[in-house]
């Protein structure tokens, strides 16, 4: 049977100027002319050109590809927490001739495993389940971690921005201000719950563009009295969108370093859409911004004092 034409190749597919890796058993080929993109974090960061439909049949080709050769699966895995998983990565090693779908209702998965009890993200694993994230190469604290010196706090806000005077008198960021999400989103229904507090020499924000919770540190900045008021995003233009914010990735104010979309809010750039190596070179920028930073200052008990 013939695929509907909803999922039929495209030859404008093939020419799209960026690579799409082998995934659910789909290989794309594209041409990419590597001269046109250039990966430089001194403020010419370069993509290769790309028109928005490219990106959007890339997806929906993948995508209904998927569904559709997906249709009859051997396995179907409902829920992609920890017992999904794991079924899923038994039975992929022990029966890779089988294909396995997962269907997942949020959208990242891990389910309960992202948290203990009490919104505490620490989670215990009694023995001898621990094999089992040996054998998945997962550390754990019976292990030596790869990098432990990063951790997560999922289910957690930042409400607010720690802003002092430094020591040449000039306002900046020196840490923020924490609460579990839930309460942070709850404060109007219930008395003051106060928050706790992280200080640091940098600060990255890159809470995305506005939404809920998002350009977060761009709009408290405004109301702070740091900046005088939102460039706000423009309309979608990848060409444009993505450099700029690589590009732009920078110290916005003392001591808060701004990546991602949360600088189209800032800067008055435009969207991007879903084409998401921008958001990466961005982090990328942030980091070397942070080094660049944490190198040049002289930082005592976690506050720059020269």
């Amino acid at each position: 049977m013939s695929p509907p034409v909803a999922v039929s190749p495209s030859t404008q597919i093939e020419q799209a100027p960026f690579m799409l890796s082998k995934g659910n058993g789909i290989t794309t080929t594209t041409k990419f002319d590597s001269s046109e993109a250039l990966e430089n974090y001194e403020g010419n960061y370069r993509f290769a050109p790309i028109e928005e439909a490219q990106v959007s049949r890339a997806m929906i080709k993948r995508y209904f590809n998927t569904m559709y050769e997906r249709a009859i699966s051997d396995v179907v895995i409902i829920g992609a927490g920890s017992a999904g998983l794991s079924c899923a990565y038994h039975l992929a090693k022990n029966r890779p001739e089988l294909k396995i779908t997962i269907i997942e209702a949020n959208v990242a998965p891990g389910g309960g495993a992202w948290l203990g009890g009490q919104l505490m993200t620490p989670m215990v694993v009694r023995k001898p389940a621990d094999k089992f994230l040996t054998e998945l190469g997962i550390p754990f604290e019976d292990e030596v971690l790869s990098m432990p010196n990063v951790v997560l706090m999922n289910a957690t806000a930042v409400e607010d921005l720690i802003i002092r005077d430094d020591f040449q008198g000039r306002q900046r960021v020196a840490g923020v201000v924490t609460n579990w999400t839930l309460v942070a989103l709850n404060h109007d229904t219930q008395s003051c719950m106060d928050p706790n507090v992280i200080t640091a020499p940098v600060i990255v924000t890159a809470t995305g563009h506005d939404g809920p919770m998002g350009a977060f540190s761009a709009k408290r900045m405004v109301s702070a009295g740091l900046l005088k008021e939102l460039g706000n995003m423009r309309g979608l233009d990848m060409n444009r969108s993505e450099p700029a914010i690589v590009n732009g990735t920078r110290e916005v104010a003392p001591g808060l370093i701004m990546a991602g979309m949360e600088l189209s809010e800032h800067d008055g750039s435009n969207r991007m859409g879903p084409t998401f190596g921008g958001m990466m070179g961005s982090g990328v920028k942030a980091a070397v911004e942070a080094m660049r930073i944490l190198d040049s200052s002289r930082i005592v008990d976690g506050k720059i004092v020269g």
